[in-house]
């Protein structure tokens, strides 16, 4: 889920759904040349005729497998410059998280540390896109980032950037929905 936020994040144009959508993003790319995608995604040329048929009656679905090869193909051809850019602008000003969570808390005596729901708009600093991103391309889990985000949301909102709360340790959980933003 956040992962597939983050990813949302450095497009400036959503990626195309369908399988027939992706398989003609890439033949634009390859002018037109069946062959070309056809040894692209190691398939024959007749399978690639058969999968981009004009008759939608005739034009056959690729398998699971062959269907995950071409979205992985295309999404790693999909506005690359516009991904660098954005991705280098997140590392440089940091993000704007939008979320609503469950936020747990290990605090002093004396403080609530009840799990609760939280609706929060918080700006965190580039470092942390850095650190979202490194995890994004290593194939983390959720977890790791619930871990990044709840050590970054903790010290910008909840201990104001270092200036109350110190000794507040604050754990992301249950993650509704999140949103990131360029700042």
């Amino acid at each position: 889920m956040i992962g597939t936020e983050l990813e949302r994040l450095l497009y400036t144009r959503p990626v195309p759904e369908t399988t027939e959508q992706q398989l003609s993003a890439l033949l634009r790319w390859a002018k037109g040349s069946k062959q070309a995608v056809a040894r692209e995604l190691g398939v024959s040329l007749r399978t690639m005729q058969r999968w981009t048929a004009r008759r939608a009656a005739a034009r056959a679905k690729p398998s699971a497998r062959h269907a995950a090869l071409i979205d992985t193909r295309l999404r790693a051809r999909w506005q690359p410059l516009v991904r660098a850019r954005r991705r280098a602008a997140a590392e440089r000003q940091g993000l704007v998280v939008h979320t609503r969570a469950r936020f747990g808390f290990a605090a002093g005596a004396g403080g609530s540390d009840d799990p609760r729901h939280r609706l929060l708009t918080a700006l965190v600093p580039g470092e942390v896109a850095r650190e979202l991103f490194s995890a994004w391309e290593a194939g983390a889990p959720d977890r790791q980032y619930l871990m990044i985000l709840g050590r970054a949301l903790g010290h910008v909102y909840f201990r104001a950037a270092g200036r109350r709360a110190d000794a507040l340790q604050v754990r992301l959980r249950e993650v509704d929905f999140i949103e990131f933003g360029l700042a």
